[in-house]
């Protein structure tokens, strides 16, 4: 009852978390998330209005806060550089008790190796099939999609260096 979603990104670690954390360009390559309201720069503790688009072309509102927005940081011992974000819902299911959520993105990058993408929803309540986790899981593949071809296409266009 989780739905997650995984990639992986020809493009270095540190130009998935600035595509990623630019809430303000989501519409420019995220067709699940077609906008996320935040205070600039995102910080840990802010709310984020989420505006998800669903396949069947249905549109949402989802009311979050973030809890987690780990910069990337690089293990001196492995080389592997990691980056997290993560919010909460905050809806009123939420806050009924019914459905509770956290997303988790996850970047990992192994020396010379893409970036891996990973995205998960904790989901639990006793409404939790009705927050749909099929169709949020087909979101998050949209999404990680969209995050693939706009990263790749940043680090294509950045001057060698």
């Amino acid at each position: 009852m989780n739905p997650s979603a995984r990639i992986d990104i020809d493009a270095p670690l540190d130009v998935v978390w600035e595509v990623m954390t630019d809430t303000e360009r989501y519409a420019e390559w995220n067709p699940f998330v077609e906008r996320a309201e935040t205070a600039q720069p995102p910080l840990v503790g802010n709310p984020i209005v989420l505006h998800v688009v669903w396949a069947t072309g249905g549109r949402t509102r989802s009311p979050e806060r973030i809890t987690a927005l780990d910069a990337p940081t690089t293990d001196p011992a492995t080389g592997t550089t990691t980056a997290l974000m993560s919010y909460v819902y905050e809806g009123l299911p939420a806050k009924l008790g019914l459905v509770k959520g956290v997303r988790h993105q996850r970047l990992t990058q192994r020396p010379g190796g893409p970036t891996t993408y990973e995205t998960v929803e904790e989901f639990r309540g006793p409404l939790v099939r009705l927050a749909g986790p099929g169709r949020v899981a087909d979101g998050f593949r949209r999404h990680a999609e969209g995050l693939k071809a706009k990263a790749e296409q940043a680090a294509a266009s950045r001057p060698e260096g």
